[in-house]
Order: structure tokens, then C-alpha cells, then sequence
């Protein structure tokens, strides 16, 4: 094994089978986040098995060879803690939030659902309802559909495009059989990242796993996928009639992958364009306007892209007239990009942002997984900040010449017409 002190109290761990463990010991705290992300989801899926990650996801608390799915849910309850899990596009993920002296138990319970997961028909045929009135909840949900159509008109050739919850037809036709065989060719210790952070001890918590075998085996049981660029689609424009009180819309574009250092001007660029009430939409189509309610701008990186964009939700009668301002800011910020003044402000708030998210350990958690999970170097937090504070107009000019071009949006409008 190769053990790494990253920082003041960090310390990562990589063992010969693959398997990266990496802790952050936080003086004063009696309690500790522990999680394991698996390196497969829905981006790893294909387009007939479309949902099969996110189920199971849930199938793994349906019960374990040691434990009933009661059982999984009140061991960490009764005791304060909690337990959750969710799937993205690049991983998987589970996590417990407990009391430091339980930490010994979530990581059981943890391992419990990961490594010996029953995954019987008769589980799958109940918990099968659950996920499809997930996706009818979500179809109920304009603001949430129109992200999930707006993904599919972003990456239309790609599994990130696909709805991660999948489809009622994908998702009725799954087996236990496949939920099997996704589980026997992911839900192996080489291609997991464990991470924890609170009162915890680096050495101990590698003795747990130890106990818990996870540094069994030689080495990569399958071939990790290179980071390659997702190909993702420009300048084209949907509309998805829907009988509503609103028009929901999404504008937006590929960006940027994990690693990619330009993730600290777009972020910046985000902030001043969408991200708070002094935002310049939200100045603009709230209050200057009132066109809407809710109006944002959204930014997120995966392994192999990224993503920015703006939701509204107007009336039907108002969305043309908010579409309009909306792609006249966007044209503002792509021609003119920021000021002077603009990018103090937004350097600050970015930093504030990060500063105050690492308060509590289960924030430091997904940090610590993170830069594992998408290939990069571990970065001191005044590493960070001193990057952000090197950010340069020219940096911001090339984020918003590239990414904030209205001829490069694509956009997505659910909703009556007029």
C-alpha cells in the first residue's frame, strides 16, 4: 500500500487492488461523514438498460446476506446518524453522517450494501413501483423534467444524456439477472473511493476496512474508461407542449470537465451572472422586469463535461419577451465580460462560498473524494484560494467568449403556448 499526508491531518491511501481511501482528521468534532463512491452510473449505461444504476441503488437497501432492509434502515437512526446514498452521471455514491464512535458501524453497513447485496426478483418487484413513481414525480414536476430534456437535447448521443432515474419502459423491462451483472462488474474495490472526515483516524479506519476486506484481490477487476470530451450539441432549440401555468426554460451549453482549471472563472462568471439576488438576471428579469420568480444560473462538471446554463419559469404569455432579455444578457456578458470591480466582488463571494461549505465534515468528505473521482491533484484550500485570486479579466473574457455566445445555447422550453 502507498500512503500519502496530502495535508495537515489528510492522508490518502492506495492499495494494490485499486481501491483509494483517503481521511481529513478535524480536531474538536465528535462526529465523522464516511462515504464510498463507486466509479459507474448512468453515464456507464446503455440506452436499453437506461435507470439500471439508480436502481440499484435503491436495491441494495432491500437487504444484505446480514442484514434486513429494516434493519439497514434503523442501525444508524436509533443512534443519531443518518444514511444516504444517490447516483449521478460519473459515480455512484453512499454515505453515512454519525456520531465518531459508530464510525466502526456505518462503514459495516456501508460495505454491507456495496459488496453482498441480496438482489432478489421479489425485491426488484416492489421496489420497481418506488422508482417508477420517482419518475412520475418527476414528470409532474415541470422544473424538474425540463432539466432531464433539456440533458437529452444537450447530449443526444452520449449516456449523459440519458434521465438517470431512466425511463417506465427501460426501467420495467430490468431483470434482477442485469442488476446482477452491473453490480458483479462495478461494485468491486478497484473501482471505489472511500473518503471520511471528522474525528477520524487514518490508521484505524484502514484497520476497519482491512477487517471488512477491502484490500482483497490483485488489481483492477475491469479497465477504468479514459476522461475523453463528451461531444455535446450547439445552438439548437426545442419546444415540449405541456398543459401549465408556466413555460419552463433552459438555456445552456457544455463546458468544461472536473479538472479543468477554467473551472474558477466560470464559476465566478456564474455567480455575477445568476447565482444570488445581486446576480445581474436576477436584477434584470426579477426585479427590473418582473418577469419571474425563480431565474438562476446553473453550472456543474462532470469526469467527461460540463455544464452552464439558466433556468426561468415565466408565464406563457411573458416567456417570449423573458427569452429575449435573457439572450440579451447573455450576449452583454459574451461581448463585454466583466468589470473590473465585478471580478473583486465575485472573486470574494466564490471564496466565501467555498470557505464556508468546508464548516462541516461531510462537505470536506465529497472534497476529499472528488479530486480522486475526476483524475486531478489534491489542492491546499490556500492553493485554491490563491488560484481564484489569480483569475484574470483576460481569464473571465475567454470563459465568456466561449461559453456565454447566445449562438451557441441550446435551449428548452416546457410548456403551454400562447
Amino acid at each position: 500500500m502507498v500512503r500519502e499526508q496530502l495535508d495537515q491531518g489528510l492522508f490518502r491511501t492506495t492499495v494494490p487492488n485499486g481501491l483509494t481511501v483517503l481521511s481529513e482528521h478535524l480536531p474538536g468534532l465528535r462526529s465523522a461523514a464516511v462515504g464510498i463512491w463507486v466509479r459507474s452510473a448512468s453515464g456507464h449505461e446503455e440506452p436499453g438498460q437506461m435507470g439500471i444504476a439508480h436502481l440499484l441503488e435503491h436495491m441494495v437497501f432491500k437487504g444484505t446476506e446480514r442484514r434486513s432492509a429494516r434493519e439497514l434502515a434503523e442501525a444508524l437512526e436509533i443512534r443519531g446518524g443518518a444514511l444516504d446514498a444517490y447516483t449521478g452521471r460519473d459515480h455512484t455514491s453512499f454515505q453515512a453522517h454519525v456520531l465518531d464512535q459508530d464510525l466502526p458501524l456505518a462503514l459495516d453497513i456501508l460495505t454491507d450494501l456495496i459488496r453482498a447485496p441480496l438482489l432478489r426478483q421479489e425485491d426488484l418487484d416492489l421496489e420497481r413501483n418506488v422508482v417508477l413513481e420517482e419518475i412520475k414525480s418527476v414528470l409532474d414536476t415541470p422544473d424538474d423534467l425540463v432539466f432531464d430534456l433539456f440533458a437529452t437535447a444537450l447530449w443526444p448521443d452520449h449516456s449523459y444524456g440519458f434521465s438517470i432515474l431512466g425511463t417506465p419502459d427501460t426501467v420495467g423491462r430490468i431483470a434482477a439477472s442485469d442488476l446482477r451483472r452491473f453490480h458483479n462488474g462495478a461494485y468491486y474495490p478497484g473501482n471505489c473511493v472511500i473518503a471520511a472526515a471528522g474525528n477520524v483516524d487514518h490508521d484505524r479506519l484502514l484497520e476497519d476496512l482491512m477487517r471488512l476486506g477491502w484490500f482483497e484481490g490483485n488489481g483492477f477487476e475491469a479497465p477504468r474508461s479514459p476522461v475523453t470530451q463528451v461531444p455535446s450539441a450547439r445552438g439548437t432549440t426545442e419546444r415540449v407542449e405541456r398543459d401549465s401555468v408556466q413555460s419552463h426554460i433552459v438555456f445552456g451549453t457544455g463546458t468544461i470537465e472536473a479538472r479543468d482549471l477554467r473551472r474558477y472563472p466560470l464559476a465566478i462568471v456564474t455567480n455575477i451572472f445568476g447565482g444570488g439576488m445581486s446576480s445581474r438576471l436576477f436584477q434584470r428579469i426579477r426585479e427590473e422586469l418582473g418577469l419571474a420568480y425563480a431565474v438562476y444560473a446553473f453550472q456543474q462538471a462532470y469526469r467527461s463535461n460540463g455544464v452552464a446554463g439558466v433556468y426561468v419559469g415565466t408565464q406563457p404569455s411573458t416567456a417570449e419577451q423573458a427569452k429575449e432579455a435573457i439572450r440579451t444578457e447573455y450576449a452583454r456578458l459574451a461581448s463585454h465580460g466583466l468589470s473590473a470591480d465585478e471580478l473583486a466582488g465575485g472573486k470574494q463571494q466564490l471564496k466565501g462560498q467555498l470557505m464556508l461549505a468546508l464548516e462541516n465534515p461531510s462537505s470536506r468528505m465529497h472534497r476529499l473524494a472528488g479530486f480522486v473521482l475526476n483524475d486531478d491533484r489534491y489542492r491546499h484550500l490556500d492553493e485554491v484560494l490563491a488560484t481564484i485570486d489569480a483569475v484574470t479579466l483576460g481569464d473571465v473574457t475567454g470563459v465568456t467568449r466561449e461559453f456565454f455566445d447566445p449562438a451557441r445555447l441550446v435551449t428548452v422550453e416546457l410548456g403551454a403556448t400562447t
